[in-house]
């Protein structure tokens, strides 16, 4: 009797110029995550992957990819289409940190008044926001990770392979590290 052999998915979309990337461009490593503004295993995944990014500043960035599971929640996408809105001014980081660091507050109102905490004008992000200008950059992220194998959030690769550890701080350690050292 044989054993199958275990196929590791694959990153499908490359990293380009377009992706949201946080830390040194010419990093060594590269941590792509498929996140849900609303998840909380995202929540908790984003404390760490900060840890991660202060620890290993010069060896790993990371590039944020939407993956709102709507069905599970509800303001999952209009907070990525905020965070892109943000984005497009060149506050995506900002507005990305204010969405995982309030994951209770998502709802319509609160969003408004984290759009104007961060310094965005909230009139126009709302406005944005309701006529889904952004969601095709959302759908084109979503579409990314369905063909990349993606089922779930968060779900991270480092370089182009699917991470199968946790994602506690350890182990993104140790996978940096591997990575980083093969």
């Amino acid at each position: 009797m044989s054993t199958p052999l275990q196929v590791t998915a694959r990153l499908r979309v490359p990293v380009t110029e377009v992706d949201h990337v946080r830390g040194a461009v010419d990093a060594p490593v590269t941590i792509v995550q498929y996140g849900d503004f609303q998840c909380p295993f995202c929540g908790a995944a984003y404390l760490n992957l900060a840890e991660l990014l202060r620890q290993r500043r010069d060896t790993v960035r990371l590039v944020y990819r939407h993956f709102p599971i709507t069905n599970l929640h509800p303001y999952a996408e209009h907070a990525a289409e905020a965070a892109e809105a943000a984005g497009r001014r060149g506050r995506f980081w900002e507005m990305h940190d204010w969405l995982y660091e309030h994951q209770d507050q998502l709802d319509p109102v609160h969003l408004s008044l984290g759009v104007e905490q961060v310094g965005l004008p909230p009139g126009e992000i709302s406005a944005e926001i309701d006529r889904h200008a952004y969601g095709d950059r959302v759908r084109h992220d979503f579409t990314g990770g369905i063909r990349s194998g993606v089922n779930g959030t968060p779900t991270l690769f480092v370089d182009d392979h699917r991470h199968e550890a946790g994602y506690d701080l350890p182990d993104l350690l140790a996978a940096v590290d591997a990575a980083a050292n093969p």
